[in-house]
């Protein structure tokens, strides 16, 4: 496949050190990309281990099926396919989120507004609706609701009253210019250097394309795939994300206990936590003067575990 738009693996080495302690292992990427840490997993499996790729982009997948390895399988899905595997049948799951260099750099997929291009932002070009299409329905309160819990935009009401206008007016918004001039011209003033339609965009791709309930889904699934040992390797860009991330890592790393009894390690019955948490960390300055994308970056790592920990039935306090 011929593609002129680059991209850079963000913590490359870092996300597959912490993912592959079993080199006869089965893994899972579950967002291909352009195959960075794909190819890095590979090289470190031996010929027992497995790799199974998933990414919801067709340019993703296409690539991914150039890769000639007898161990490795590419396929054309979204998180959900998580659930396919078998409990307890993964040495590792690999989820770095978001959207690739590629999909912002390329104007047909209407993801930045950097070029202007089509008003689509999906993933997966083909299925559902595209944003232009979503916002010919659209009411004024609930498009105000995205902007404002997707983006975390202070001002969404404005915003929405702008763009329902638009479309009524206009009958439609197609590009991603029109879209981010309409846009600014609300959005007076914005903090840094920040376009003042980057919440707007990001809180549209985020409803579209169900990123959110999607990681949902993929973690309660890898939480069940993983074998005991098994690594959890989630890399976040907003804090959206690393949100749901760090609260599910968190719960599953504790069970509720009331410490104050002083005879609760003999009385509780045995609770199993299914996580265990191996840290949190962030690209280096280096990697981010070489590629500023990788700022926002978070790192979460985490463990499956059978460890049993003692915990009363009606508890309140917390190991």
């Amino acid at each position: 496949m011929s593609e002129s738009f680059t991209h850079q693996t963000v913590l490359l080495q870092e996300a597959v050190d912490a993912l592959v302690t079993d080199p006869a292992g089965h893994y899972v990427d579950g967002t291909f990309g352009r195959g960075g840490h794909s190819r890095l997993i590979l090289q470190r499996l031996d010929t027992q281990g497995r790799l199974t790729a998933l990414d919801r982009d067709a340019q993703a997948v296409q690539v991914g099926r150039e890769i000639a390895d007898a161990r490795f399988e590419m396929r054309h899905s979204a998180f959900s396919a998580l659930a396919d595997f078998p409990a307890a049948s993964l040495a590792g799951v690999l989820l770095d989120l978001g959207i690739s260099s590629p999909q912002i750099d390329d104007a047909r997929r209407g993801f930045s507004f950097r070029h202007d291009g089509p008003l689509d932002m999906r993933m997966d070009t083909h299925s559902g609706q595209s944003v232009a299409q979503w916002l010919q329905g659209v009411d004024e309160a609930q498009l105000s609701q995205v902007i404002r819990d997707y983006g975390e935009e202070r001002f969404a009401k404005p915003i929405a009253r702008a763009i329902v206008a638009r479309v009524q007016s206009q009958g439609g918004i197609e590009g991603t210019a029109e879209l981010a001039q309409l846009v600014a011209s609300v959005v007076k003033v914005r903090d840094g250097a920040q376009h003042p339609a980057t919440r707007t965009f990001q809180a549209l791709r985020i409803f579209i394309n169900a990123e959110l309930e999607q990681l949902r889904i993929a973690l309660q699934a890898s939480l069940r795939a993983l074998q005991t040992g098994g690594r959890l390797v989630v890399i976040s860009f907003h804090s959206l994300e690393d949100r749901i991330v760090k609260q599910f890592m968190a719960q599953q790393a504790r069970e509720t206990v009331d410490r104050r009894d002083a005879g609760w390690m003999l009385q509780a019955a045995p609770v199993v936590l299914p996580l265990k948490l191996l840290g949190r960390s962030k690209p280096s300055a280096e990697e981010v003067a070489g590629n500023p994308r990788a700022r926002s970056a978070v790192m979460r790592v985490a463990e499956r575990t059978d460890a049993a920990w003692p915990a009363l039935a009606q508890g309140k306090g917390r190991v």
